[in-house]
């Protein structure tokens, strides 16, 4: 496996993108709205040039890229949606599953006058990039997951849990007066005790809640009711008691001549960094970037190195242009086999496995 700055594919040749039909003027940020199919969606956007389409988490809103979004509107378009049901969009009752959140994505970029993107979706917006690139190929010229959910099952538990009947009750709670507060006194108060005497590292309470203050933003959210019926919905779409309830895996052989990256941090409390070798052992030609330290939002923890490591990619690659005769012999090969897998012989073995289970992409 590559070390943490060491990709394991670099594209060298280089060719200009197609020209961007919708830019704006400058780098500076602001908040537009659209609406489509009836319903308001919210947009940051900033910057001219190729297109970068940003896709937030489960729960999260585009205020997450607020750290990276002037650096990287620098050298280019950037679009940040908030999903249908997050931030500042409508939160109808609605189809809240991957591919329809990649129609969305697609819809959106039509009425914006894009026609080409790099995407780049953070967890469950990893998901939706992966679906919008299966759905929309004539869009996508690179694509970067992040922390992205949909691989294996593994998911925190805290998120299964709110799948059970009930969940939505509890949630409730957090909107009476002065009880999040003491929920996030209590956390940062447990995320700053000492580690058990003999106690291994990994059980340490600092690494265990390393993701708890964007965790606990997340969840500050949930004080609009109609914030918190379109939370549900949505992780129902995707997890259930036993975890992450849908994969890309059997749509991954559709990457074979797509530019990808890969970022994860290694100390990820929501899905495992183990996630990230999967997505490499299943995708070899993509390119493994590993943040040391870091948790489920490395472009939190290091933003710097984010931006960096991003825009080298998009510079260096070249976009992918749609071949639909090339997409058709890969549709028609039947997927990957085991000899298109690189990595050792037990993480093949577990995405094999993987591969037998009954979750599916859409």
């Amino acid at each position: 496996m590559p070390g943490p700055d060491q990709p394991s594919t670099v594209l060298t040749e280089k060719r200009p993108s197609p020209p961007v039909l919708r830019s704006v003027s400058d780098t500076r940020m602001r908040i537009e709205y659209r609406t489509v199919h009836g319903y308001r969606r919210a947009f940051r956007i900033a910057g001219s040039g190729p297109a970068l389409l940003l896709i937030h988490g489960i729960g999260d809103n585009s205020s997450t890229w607020d750290d990276v979004i002037p650096t990287l509107a620098q050298h280019y378009t950037v679009i940040a949606p908030d999903l249908l049901g997050h931030g500042q969009s409508d939160k109808p009752r609605a189809d809240y599953s991957v591919a329809a959140f990649a129609n969305g994505m697609r819809d959106l970029l039509v009425v914006l006058g894009i026609s080409k993107v790099t995407v780049v979706g953070h967890s469950l917006g990893g998901g939706v990039a992966m679906q919008f690139c299966y759905q929309f190929p004539r869009f996508v010229e690179r694509l970067v997951l992040v922390a992205a959910g949909g691989v294996m099952r593994e998911v925190n538990p805290v998120l299964r849990l709110v799948t059970l009947p009930g969940a939505g009750e509890v949630l409730a709670m957090l909107r009476v007066p002065g009880v999040l507060p003491v929920v996030r006194w209590g956390v940062d108060k447990l995320a700053d005790a000492p580690r058990l005497p003999g106690a291994p590292a990994s059980w340490s309470p600092s690494r265990i809640l390393k993701d708890h203050d964007d965790l606990l933003r997340v969840v500050g959210g949930f004080a609009d009711a109609h914030a918190t019926k379109a939370f549900l919905r949505t992780l129902h779409a995707v997890v259930d008691w036993r975890g992450q309830s849908v994969t890309m895996l059997d749509r991954c052989y559709l990457t074979e001549r797509l530019p990808m990256m890969v970022m994860w941090g290694t100390d990820d409390t929501v899905i495992p960094y183990h996630h990230a070798v999967i997505t490499t052992t299943v995708i070899p030609h993509s390119e493994l970037v590993t943040f040391e330290g870091a948790g489920h939002f490395p472009f939190h923890d290091d933003p710097e190195r984010f931006t960096r490591t991003l825009i080298d990619f998009v510079d260096r690659t070249t976009p992918l242009d749609f071949d639909p005769l090339m997409w058709r012999e890969l549709m028609s090969s039947g997927g990957a086999q085991r000899a298109d897998f690189e990595g050792d012989e037990e993480t093949i073995d577990e995405v094999l496995e993987a591969f037998e289970d009954e979750r599916s992409a859409t």
